[in-house]
């Protein structure tokens, strides 16, 4: 509208809420405690013959309140939605998830005092949804996994809740320059070590948004340390990154729960990753048992696929005259799989047979000659 010739008012909207911001403050302020109680998790050696002069560390995630590494990014997706205004009293935070993430965000719901809904699968295991209700969240279910997402939204709109979307801010939510994230707490932990800055990290990648952060504060750090992400079988991040895809799909939902996609999420980064593997799911289910053999721990799935590829760049480095130190992450503790990874039944009916992977894994520890079993 043109204000030629006329004297223009200022048109002036006040939308402040006293007690919106009152409650803002208090629900920070809870998140925040959080943290400060949980204080930092343990980084655990992986023994290693002495002569190798290699040390493997686990940053034992499975410390946290809801026991495992998401409860770091259900914090930090919360901190962000508070901060943009996007969470409201009494209204319902919403995500596309049945795992881990589910759990951790339904814990901070109700530290809040909001609602939360977990959109999943109808085939999610008892145990998952027992977790969430456990902290006070709902399971809401789906039939086909991959509707997750737009079910997810409508029932965001439907509700007037917020739709939390794992997926797309895991990326964005984390201060990847610092402020106590997952790299500058391996960083401090190492200092006094005999290789404070390791030659390599290992990240599995479920959203993307732990390795882009780790990838981002080793960038902004200007640290030599490089960082791989090994991907399980039925996942796209291993081919969308080695054809330089964004577009990769995969028809197949992962075994290894916590990691891998069917599509190239928004928060996963390729362009900062060095180095990806593509681990079988035999493998990574014959080094989560390794690891309880080795350290005394059940892990989760996931470790399994991190720890077979740093023992396997380990060897590398064995074979090659070079020392140092490597981290990978103990994502999640074991308990939640004994019926899967754990189970030799549930090995039988999904055709898999680890016993080639232990033996790679049991020379390798040895000898450390890496000899990758051939189907």
């Amino acid at each position: 509208m043109s204000t030629t010739g006329t004297t223009a008012t200022t048109i002036d909207v006040d939308r402040s809420d006293a007690d919106y911001r009152a409650w803002l403050k208090e629900a920070v302020r809870k998140v925040q405690a959080d943290a400060n109680r949980s204080a930092d998790t343990h980084l655990l050696r992986f023994p290693l013959p002495e002569a190798w002069g290699i040390d493997l560390y686990l940053k034992d995630e499975s410390t946290h309140p809801t026991g495992s590494l998401k409860h770091r990014l259900a914090r930090s997706l919360f901190l962000y939605a508070l901060c943009n205004g996007w969470i409201r009293p009494g209204r319902p935070v919403i995500e596309a998830s049945s795992g881990s993430t589910a759990v951790s965000e339904a814990y901070f719901a109700k530290l809040i005092g909001v609602p939360f809904i977990a959109v999943m699968p109808r085939t999610t295991s008892p145990e998952k949804c027992r977790l969430i209700e456990f902290h006070g969240g709902e399971c809401h279910f789906v039939d086909d996994s991959m509707k997750m997402y737009e079910e997810s939204a409508e029932l965001a709109a439907r509700t007037g809740g917020h739709y939390m979307d794992q997926f797309t801010y895991a990326e964005r939510a984390t201060d990847w320059r610092g402020n106590n994230n997952i790299a500058e707490s391996m960083y401090q932990q190492l200092r006094l070590e005999r290789y404070p800055e390791p030659a390599w990290i290992v990240a599995t990648a479920g959203t993307g948004g732990t390795s882009a952060t780790i990838a981002r504060y080793v960038h902004y750090m200007q640290h030599d340390t490089r960082i791989c992400v090994p991907d399980p079988e039925n996942s796209c991040f291993f081919d969308g990154w080695t054809r330089n895809d964004p577009h990769a799909t995969s028809d197949c939902g992962s075994r290894i729960e916590g990691i891998g996609r069917p599509r190239m999420e928004p928060s996963f980064v390729p362009g900062a990753i060095d180095r990806m593997m593509r681990v079988p799911d035999a493998a990574s289910v014959a080094a989560c048992r390794a690891l309880e053999r080795v350290i005394g721990r059940k892990a989760g799935g996931s470790t399994g696929t991190g720890v077979w590829s740093a023992l396997k760049i380990i060897s590398e480095m064995v074979a090659e005259g070079r020392t140092g130190s490597v981290v990978t992450l103990l994502c999640d503790g074991g308990e939640r799989y004994l019926d899967k990874y754990y189970s030799d039944a549930w090995l039988a009916e999904q055709g898999l047979d680890i016993t080639p992977y232990a033996r790679t894994l049991d020379t390798m520890l040895a000898t450390g000659v890496w000899s990758e079993p051939v189907g």
